[in-house]
């Protein structure tokens, strides 16, 4: 990326995740010389991923995407300049909402949540049904399980590292924001407006954003006028940004990004 456009890299977390899940892909960022920030949700400053989980912060289950999306959009006019803005997961459809506002320089969604009117399909929306079935479940906090983890978010790696990295970076995720992705409820965007590059990041074993709805989501925001790109990586899952091989995934994330 041109020293013109930004040297400022902004990196929104997916539900489930603290910003740590950032600290491989960064590394590339900040070695190329960006001023790298990684903010994570409201409640979610509270303590570390284990005592989160053991004590859930009141007031979060019922947090929606749109009070997210303000907190990060609060976090970036503060910026000196607008930023690269990366998002994984929900934080993939936040980083195109945000884009929708007017924010940021360019955007990359890494398999992103679906923004309105993408059907989410039968993949995703199974992996979606242990937080939506619940009764209440729109108020409620939702904790991914270990076996949840290791099924949908990190198949592709082994035991040993899904459990390293439960134990370190999964915490509660409000219940609000999956009812209103699955309804596109506050989701939608209107790509006719974007004019910001966005590239599109999906992962061909994803079980949690299946590579169907990151195609979605892109062939939405391909009405642009702007630049818009899409990339799949084989044999990945839903940790593609952390999982081994994340180098790739970083290095082709900054090569994009410098070539605007």
């Amino acid at each position: 990326m041109s020293q013109s456009l930004t040297k400022t890299v902004v990196f929104v977390h997916g539900a489930w995740m603290t910003p740590e899940c950032w600290d491989s892909l960064r590394q590339p960022f900040e070695a190329a010389g960006y001023s790298v920030h990684a903010p994570t949700w409201p409640y979610l400053d509270k303590g570390t991923a284990a005592e989160l989980r053991a004590n859930p912060p009141a007031g979060l289950g019922g947090l929606g995407i749109g009070p997210i999306v303000d907190h990060y959009q609060a976090f970036i006019e503060k910026l000196p300049e607008k930023p690269l803005i990366i998002g994984h997961s929900f934080g993939g459809l936040y980083v195109q909402m945000l884009l929708d506002r007017g924010l940021g320089a360019a955007g990359i969604g890494i398999s992103p949540g679906p923004v309105g009117g993408v059907i989410p399909g039968p993949i995703s929306l199974a992996a979606a049904l242990p937080v939506i079935a619940r009764v209440g479940g729109w108020m409620r906090p939702y904790t991914l399980s270990p076996e949840g983890f290791a099924k949908n978010f990190a198949n592709t790696v082994s035991p040993e590292i899904q459990a390293a990295a439960y134990d370190k970076l999964v915490v509660p995720t409000p219940g609000m924001i999956f009812y209103q992705a699955a309804g596109s409820i506050g989701t939608w965007v209107n790509p006719k407006r974007r004019s910001q590059p966005l590239l599109v990041i999906a992962a061909e074993h994803d079980r949690t954003v299946t590579p169907y709805v990151s195609r979605a989501s892109y062939n939405v925001q391909k009405r642009s006028d702007a630049k818009t790109d899409f990339k799949l990586f084989p044999d990945r899952s839903h940790f593609l940004i952390a999982e081994p091989g994340w180098e790739e995934v970083g290095d082709f994330a900054l090569t994009w990004a410098q070539g605007l």
